[in-house]
């Protein structure tokens, strides 16, 4: 997606003057960025950058010391994390958090959860209305475990896959809540050569399924390919945000990554 179709869309999320402290540790300052509809979003920094932090503060499991988080032209800041899931934000954690006993179809059905309007008691008496939810959200899972190739899988315990399987499962059990934007926590680590390709295939038709994206990752090479615009952070601050290339060649990113100034 090139720059100037990025201009002519309305920002999705625009965070303002983000701050966000623990005691007298000040993890993220005055930060302000905005992501547009359909685009995928980097965030890169060195470790202790602060990135996890705006991740925690986006999707409401920490709470702000100063600023605003915008989300589809509503003010989501200080909502609760279920409130901002129910808007249309979800998130996929770095580490594979499965529910190891749970078959692969349940798992992704986890997340169809809050997308149904069934009743305990509808449930219970299996009313036509309660009857009719449950194939479509059947339909459902069959559908996303074909999009991320977990459909073999459907019967199996979830702590039968392999590593990157379980990064997949998470993904697609978050994209069951039927998001706009979906925060991706290194979602490449851990991985070899093969399955990074996947994982690289299975985000780019994420995006072509209209969901916008937003990416933590260290691998560079990867951030470097897939994002349309990329944000480094170093200290909590911003340090610069851009295109790809751009970012690459600037001297303080290369600095903060190698600790070194270029000459």
């Amino acid at each position: 997606m090139d720059s100037l179709s990025l201009e002519n869309r309305a920002p999705l999320l625009r965070v303002e003057k983000l701050s966000v402290s623990f005691g007298r540790l000040l993890a993220v300052h005055d930060l302000g960025f905005q992501i547009h509809s359909g685009e995928i979003f980097g965030l890169i920094g060195p470790n202790g950058a602060g990135k996890t932090t705006v991740f925690n503060a986006i999707t409401g499991t920490v709470p702000l010391s100063e600023g605003k988080i915008r989300f589809a032209e509503t003010d989501i800041t200080g909502l609760k994390a279920h409130q901002i899931t129910a808007r249309g934000v979800v998130r996929a954690y770095q580490a594979a958090t499965i529910f190891p006993q749970t078959p692969v179809g349940e798992h992704v059905m986890t997340g169809l959860h809050c997308r149904t309007s069934t009743s305990v008691w509808g449930a219970f008496l299996h009313t036509p209305f309660s009857r009719k939810e449950e194939v479509q959200s059947q339909e459902k899972v069959k559908e996303l475990l074909e999009f991320s190739k977990l459909a073999d899988f459907r019967e199996q315990p979830a702590s039968s896959l392999t590593w990157a399987q379980q990064k997949r499962l998470m993904l697609v059990t978050a994209l069951a809540t039927n998001p706009k934007l979906i925060l991706l926590d290194e979602p490449v680590a851990g991985m070899n050569a093969s399955e990074i390709k996947e994982m690289i295939e299975l985000i780019a038709a994420v995006r072509k399924e209209e969901v916008t994206v937003f990416i933590i990752e260290h691998n560079m090479k990867i951030m470097m390919q897939i994002c349309d615009r990329i944000l480094v952070m170093n200290y909590g601050r911003k340090l610069i945000e851009g295109i790809p290339g751009e970012v690459a060649r600037d001297p303080k990113v290369i600095e903060a990554y190698l600790g070194y100034k270029q000459n």
